[in-house]
């Protein structure tokens, strides 16, 4: 199978450069400094980034591109000029990013561990459907809304638009309903955001009537991380499991490429164990692809667990139209992003051909840029070749029923694994994905603040056969996120017997 539009990287975090900076002393955003300049500096260095590498900045397909990253960073200097705290910072930072509506732009503390001081009204709630309701509070506390309670409104904002100023003003990507799944409980939440003022009253409907609840806002402690645990889905682990009942259950969280990243060696061994289990996988009664929490990674993952399960011939035939044409922006920093991620891909000794395409990618986008050309353009000739000719559908190998399980977190490449196995058969079960634009492939670069690192996309697919922004439907809605696995084991059971 040609890895043409292999999502080769998603976040460069094993990029040797992260690997030189990570061991050197790094600022803290406990240190005393200028906020607003700050803020002026981070915010001019992300405009930098998207104007020198991203692939819309010149893109005639998107000509509002260039405008929305102008727009963005008046906004955010804007906000400077009232910046006094890290957290006007932050926020306004982040606001400046979900501006974009688009996953693959984003920014990540370095500091994994730090975390703004958080306010709560002693409740949290979440969405279930269109409406918000109260799913956590403090036990026994008659002065909040008691659990399952549905917001109608705060100081008389409709509960959707608060949360959308709340919530996706800062996090973007607020038309999907997997953004509201994912961060839902954030309504209620206050992480020294000054940029939102924190509601006082609001109103529920509680036993068929409204009522009203004054709120009283205080400093999160262990109790709040209790009740967002609680809140968070499992986080699951790797394996190709066999059940009692013939099918197979193979589970991946993630599809991290990073060969220094944890997924690595449980990814390996998923593919082993399926390459192990082959025949019986393609005898099974059913197999369920479990893709949960997953986030993303490379997505040569999932074409080699799609090739053991259905074999090359049948998808090659069996597939969903990838794009017309992939365009690289071809800036000096973003090859040599691939470059050096390519060098550690050596020292794993991993798959030659992706080694090769990443080689190809890079020789390409260099002499693109030095011969002062916007984009390098991915040849996909060959699978243009496989398109066009006339190929006899090949036996189906794979005798049971496939399903693929999905939630609110799937996004990038697992997406991308959605897309191709989906077409080769299998039935989406479980929770609409998350959805990403169509430019892709992202590389990390520090901002100026040295807090903060930012993913900026390198590649645009042109005419790619999932939309912009469009999310996966399941045929079958499964509530994933209150169903654990025995309750999820026993719909599909039902789901096998009509």
């Amino acid at each position: 199978m040609k890895y043409s539009g292999l999502a080769a990287v998603v976040w460069l975090l094993a990029s040797s450069a992260y690997a030189q900076e990570a061991s050197a002393p790094q600022p803290t955003i406990n240190q005393p400094r200028d906020w607003a300049q700050t803020l002026r500096d981070d915010a001019q260095a992300v405009h930098a980034a998207l104007i020198d590498s991203h692939p819309g900045a010149h893109d005639t397909l998107n000509p509002d591109f260039h405008k929305q990253v102008d727009a963005g960073l008046a906004r955010a200097l804007q906000r400077a000029d009232q910046t006094t705290d890290a957290g006007g910072w932050w926020w306004a930072l982040r606001e400046y990013i979900a501006s974009f509506n688009d996953g693959h732009v984003s920014i990540m503390m370095k500091d994994q561990g730090f975390q703004f001081q958080t306010r709560w009204p002693r409740f949290l709630t979440r969405f279930i459907g269109d409406d918000q309701r109260v799913a956590a509070t403090r036990e026994g506390d008659a002065s909040v809304p008691p659990l399952g309670a549905r917001l109608i409104d705060c100081d008389g904002v409709p509960a959707d638009e608060l949360a959308a100023r709340r919530i996706g003003q800062f996090r973007g990507r607020w038309f999907l309903k997997a953004m509201h799944v994912r961060l839902g409980s954030w309504l209620f939440q206050d992480a020294q955001n000054p940029w939102i003022a924190s509601p006082t009253t609001c109103r529920f409907q509680v036993d068929g009537s409204p009522r009203d609840y004054a709120l009283e806002w205080q400093v999160g402690d262990d109790e709040l991380n209790d009740q967002l645990s609680r809140l968070r889905p499992a986080a699951g682990d790797f394996g190709v499991k066999k059940l009692q009942d013939g099918g197979f259950w193979i589970s991946t969280p993630s599809f991290d490429g990073s060969p220094q990243g944890t997924s690595y060696p449980k990814l390996t061994a998923v593919l082993e164990g399926m390459q192990a289990e082959q025949a019986t996988l393609r005898t099974a009664p059913y197999v369920v692809l479990d893709l949960r929490n997953n986030g993303g990674g490379s997505s040569h993952w999932s074409r080699q667990m799609a090739n053991i399960l259905w074999g090359e011939p049948w998808l090659e035939v069996h597939k969903m139209k990838s794009s017309d044409g992939v365009d690289w922006r071809a800036s000096k920093a973003n090859w040599s992003a691939l470059d050096a991620f390519a060098a550690d891909l050596r020292g794993a000794q991993a798959n030659p051909e992706v080694l090769g395409y990443l080689d190809t990618m890079v020789r390409g986008m260099r002499t693109a840029q030095e011969a002062g050309e916007i984009y390098w353009r991915e040849d996909l000739g060959i699978e243009r070749e496989t398109a066009d000719a006339v190929v006899t559908d090949p036996v189906q190998q794979v005798a049971g029923k496939v399903y693929v399980l999905t939630d609110s977190m799937c996004a990038s490449a697992c997406l991308d694994a959605v897309d191709v196995w989906k077409a080769a058969g299998a039935t989406q079960i479980g929770r609409e994905t998350a959805a990403d634009t169509v430019y892709m492939d992202t590389r990390l670069e520090d901002l100026p603040s040295g807090l903060v690192q930012m993913a900026v996309p390198m590649k645009v697919y042109r005419g790619r056969g999932r939309g912009n922004n469009v999310p996966h439907q399941p045929q079958h809605v499964l509530p994933v996120e209150i169903m654990d696995d025995a309750a999820l084991q026993g719909a599909v059971r039902e789901l096998q017997g009509n």
